[in-house]
């Protein structure tokens, strides 16, 4: 594959991505509960700051304010045939940033859960899953996107039928899921499982990893068991910056500038190839973690123990690879 992001990778070896996008546009005005994907039309200057700080603090590729844009997500405030337009002009806007640098800017369309359970006791059959993402695909394709990613996924169904959505386009994608529950996702699915699930597809990724979840901590725990597990392609590893903390009335992430840098590190060091944060990753995060990354020497991977203490403790024993932790009831996969 001759991607732009592969084409990266190799050159560069290693890529950073960008911060947190709810985080940092609740900073610049948005109310709990309004859609973002409403301010690409609203306030397209916001999201050109939005974009455009990243790419000042050094990220070679951001993601676009289109994470909520499938019709499942906007039909909540009556948008729902409006998935492909506020998609398409969240790349669009990504583009002409992206464009004005004088650095290589990869423009990332960014695609959310549907909020839906699928499977047979889900409401949302494989066939209108597809639908779903091959619409906002398509517009984020038609409005410029570079790669296709697919992010913070707890069910493989959902992940399978994105898969197929965009295999309807052709187009690169990378894809992560969010380990948030003893080392698995919402709906059991282990770093070991992931690795398995994405080597089965027809029309696989070029990068897949992990994003959001619990902390840096057992973020990293994640990609080495993806490393553990016998991932074949690009590792993607995007942590919150630290805990989230309730203080005068709004959300506050506690990680530092010095502590995802050294997050960054430690998941270059692990195996991860495309780096970046998520909640409460703000631009002097980003212009910590490039710096580390570019001064800093490749190290041998970091244990577990080392993670910790680094980085803070993790929030359950196990990740699920040993057989441990809750367990995904079985059910039978609905196609609709």
């Amino acid at each position: 594959m001759t991607d732009k992001l592969t084409k990266l990778i190799e050159t560069q070896g290693w890529v950073l991505a960008d911060g947190a996008t709810g985080t940092n546009l609740f900073n610049a005005g948005l109310q709990a509960g309004e859609p973002p994907e409403f301010w690409n039309e609203e306030h397209p200057d916001r999201i050109t700051a939005l974009y455009q700080g990243a790419v000042d603090a050094g990220s070679d590729l951001f993601l676009t304010n289109s994470f909520g844009g499938n019709a499942s997500r906007l039909k909540l405030h009556n948008a729902e045939k409006r998935a492909h337009e506020l998609s398409k002009i969240a790349a669009e806007i990504g583009r002409e940033v992206a464009d004005k640098s004088s650095r290589d800017i990869i423009v990332a369309g960014s695609m959310g859960p549907t909020g839906e359970i699928m499977g047979a006791a889900g409401t949302l059959s494989h066939d209108d899953a597809v639908e779903m993402f091959h619409e906002q695909a398509e517009g984020l394709i038609a409005g410029g996107a570079d790669v296709l990613w697919l992010e913070t996924i707890s069910a493989p169904e959902e992940y399978a039928a994105a898969a197929d959505a965009i295999a309807r386009t052709g187009h690169p994608w990378a894809g992560t899921m969010s380990f948030d529950t003893a080392g698995r996702t919402m709906m059991g699915t282990t770093s070991a499982g992931m690795v398995k699930m994405v080597d089965d597809l027809d029309y696989a990724p070029m990068a897949f990893g992990a994003n959001c979840g619990v902390g840096a901590s057992d973020l990293l725990r994640t990609v080495l068991g993806f490393v553990e597990g016998g991932a074949s392609k690009p590792i993607i590893s995007k942590g919150n910056a630290g805990i989230p903390k309730y203080v005068d009335g709004h959300i506050h992430y506690d990680g530092t500038p010095e502590l995802m840098a050294e997050y960054a590190v430690m998941a270059r060091n692990s195996g991860a190839k495309i780096i970046g944060g998520c909640c409460g990753t703000m631009p002097d995060h980003l212009r910590a973690m490039r710096k580390a990354l570019e001064e800093t020497p490749v190290g041998k991977a970091p244990t577990l123990d080392e993670i910790a203490a680094a980085l803070g403790g993790f929030s359950s024993e196990s990740d699920g690879t040993d057989g441990a932790g809750p367990k995904r009831r079985e059910r039978r996969r609905g196609r609709g």
